[in-house]
């Protein structure tokens, strides 16, 4: 109250977006992404984008899973004009060497033996191309995991439990994984699964997409 008057209340001064009506679209075929993205919405589809993931001369694991991330979401948002449309990718590495996707029990083992004893860091990168973004936002996430010294036996009977065929790096955190590891360190623990929710949810949110989850 001023000189005895009641005052106007303050302008809001947070700018809001204009709820969006923009179709949302997940590319990807990864049912880790699309359990993480539905805890926030269900509100979305999936389509899953055909690319090479082969990497380029010398290109290194991060700046390899940003661009792929890229790749994915302009694969998709070329067919689905006026979505938002999200890109992740997650590539491994030990010592700077990339470990992609066993695909099988050998490879598994074989990763697995590798990882022993050692730090394997997981760059999961992720992308958003929208029309209500002047350009795409990109960012990656980083986690290092420090693997126990494993036993044969032990590597062996984690591969035919858990078969993480389809996993970068022979790795399923959110299942019986978590057993072979020593520590972990990161900032999102959804990174390591798949896609940062963190940034993800800050990101949508900017643009006018509400949380259901």
């Amino acid at each position: 109250m001023k000189n005895g008057r009641p005052q106007a209340p303050e302008p809001n001064l947070i700018n809001k977006p204009e709820p969006a009506t923009e179709p949302l679209i997940l590319a990807s075929g990864s049912r880790y992404r699309k359990q993480l993205l539905e805890a926030f919405t269900t509100n979305f589809s999936c389509v899953s984008p055909d690319i090479d993931e082969t990497a380029l001369t010398d290109e290194g694991p991060q700046a390899l899973a940003l661009r792929l991330a890229m790749e994915k979401a302009r694969k998709v948002a070329e067919i689905r004009t006026g979505a938002t449309v999200i890109g992740s990718d997650q590539v491994a590495a030990l010592n700077g060497r990339v470990l992609g996707k066993p695909g099988n029990y050998d490879n598994a083992v074989k990763q697995l033996s590798l990882s022993s004893g050692n730090t394997i860091i997981f760059y999961t990168a992720i992308c958003v191309i929208s029309p209500r973004l002047p350009e795409p936002r990109q960012h990656v996430d980083i986690t290092k995991v420090h693997f126990k010294a494993l036993t044969n036996a032990a590597i062996e009977s984690y591969v035919k439990a858990d078969q993480p065929y389809d996993c970068a790096g022979s790795f399923r955190s959110e299942g019986l994984g978590a057993s072979l590891i020593e520590s972990l360190e990161n900032s999102d623990p959804t990174a390591l699964i798949g896609l940062p929710m963190n940034w993800l949810t800050a990101r949508l949110g900017e643009l006018g997409y509400p949380g259901t989850g």
